[in-house]
């Protein structure tokens, strides 16, 4: 079976965070992280804090470890994986 583009361009992660492709700093379709109280946009290799609770760790890992959270359909999964393995996730 072939694989159909994603239509999606936006998954929420978080109440804080989403991934979205309609974003400033996301070009050519890939996904950014977006900080929803600031707006700012992280690539995959960004190092941040998402939490006060959580040491620095790059964008991809914070993606990986919030979408693990969550119930996602394997499109919302695909979108993800789109964002992690530009990071370094296998």
């Amino acid at each position: 079976m072939a694989n159909l583009k994603s239509t999606i361009s936006k998954v929420t992660l978080s109440p804080g965070y989403e991934l979205t492709v309609e974003h400033a700093a996301s070009s050519y379709n890939r996904p950014v992280l977006v900080r929803r109280s600031t707006g700012e946009g992280f690539g995959p290799e960004d190092i941040l804090v998402a939490f006060p609770s959580w040491s620095y760790m790059s964008a991809w890992q914070i993606v990986q470890r919030l979408a693990a959270q969550r119930a996602l359909t394997p499109e919302q999964l695909e979108f993800v994986q789109k964002f992690t393995r530009e990071g370094g996730a296998a």
